[in-house]
């Protein structure tokens, strides 16, 4: 029996109509959330992602400002805007997106976003913070993928969770949630010995290792989970047969497009898994549902905390 598709769509549009609500019942006692998101230049993969956030925002009551600074930008001058949108009080969230300029110190950019505005969950004072389990912001793609096993009633006590790959955005953070969920867990990369095997020890097996089809058939524990979070392109006729060879959708996608996305999976290991997240269409579409789930709580978090500490001085 094929496994059971874990449709991204389905849990990220439950996640957004719960978020609406939130941002109402905010917005009825004064409070509306806000991102920022900081553009620089004309990158045209990063204009349509960041335009996709903004318009999310707006769909969900969530008052968003695109920023766009000029291609010739320094560092220098996006530590200054930096500096400005964390004094704003109407600003909750900052979104720097990546990749910057190849003139400018992305990493010295990202860590002057107040980590209470660190609404991708980044900064060093919020990896602490999940790693000691206080409150705080959880980079988006792993929240993504506990919110998919959770309302697909996947249990993780108990259960042995294997990570390949070892990312500070993607691997290290849903470790930790893994683990502080009572998971037993292992990360994998590039060095480790027999692969195949440790992946075939997992009940929850989570593919990001970016290259495409790199999980197998060899890998997987009948019956085990598959949270398959890569996004690769594929261009090359020979790599596409291999795959998708007999796939009528996707031979005629890639005959009008001379591509089409892949995960890290190969897709036959849906024959041996028992639930699997699709590519296109699975853990990618809750990236954006959960940063705007940060957003909320980023603002409910700081606002919230300050009325409290002002009534107890009043």
């Amino acid at each position: 029996m094929p496994a059971t598709l874990l449709d991204g769509n389905i849990f990220a549009n439950q996640i957004k109509e719960e978020i609406t609500e939130e941002v109402r019942q905010l917005a009825a006692s004064g409070l509306r959330p806000g991102l920022a998101a900081v553009l620089v230049g004309t990158n045209p993969a990063s204009q349509t992602y960041v335009r996709s956030k903004v318009r999310t925002c707006e769909q969900i009551g969530i008052f968003s400002e695109l920023v766009t600074p000029p291609e010739s930008s320094t560092t220098e001058d996006l530590l200054a805007l930096i500096e400005q949108l964390n004094a704003r009080d109407d600003i909750d969230g900052i979104l720097v997106q990546l990749p910057l300029p190849a003139q400018v110190d992305a990493k010295r950019v990202l860590l002057a976003v107040s980590p209470e505005k660190d609404v991708d969950g980044f900064h060093p004072v919020n990896v602490g913070n999940l790693s000691t389990q206080r409150p705080g912001l959880v980079p988006c793609t792993p929240l993504g993928c506990m919110e998919i096993l959770r309302r697909a009633n996947i249990a993780t006590e108990g259960q042995e969770a294997v990570i390949v790959g070892r990312s500070d955005i993607v691997g290290k953070p849903l470790a930790m949630l893994l683990t502080n969920a009572n998971a037993t867990v292992t990360i994998c990369h590039s060095r480790t010995k027999d692969l195949p095997a440790v992946c075939r020890r997992g009940d929850i097996l989570v593919a990001a290792i970016g290259r495409p089809g790199f999980i197998t058939t060899e890998f997987v524990k009948p019956g085990a989970t598959i949270l398959d979070v890569g996004i690769n392109h594929i261009t090359d006729p020979v790599l596409f047969e291999r795959f998708f060879k007999g796939d009528e959708k996707r031979e005629k996608q890639f005959e009008e497009k001379g591509s089409t996305i892949i995960g890290d999976c190969d897709p036959r290991v849906t024959r041996i898994a028992g639930a699997c997240t699709p590519v296109p269409g699975g853990v990618g579409k809750l990236t954006i549902a959960m940063l705007m789930s940060n957003t909320v709580k980023a603002a409910k978090l700081r606002r919230l905390a300050r009325q409290a500490e002002t009534a107890v001085q009043g």
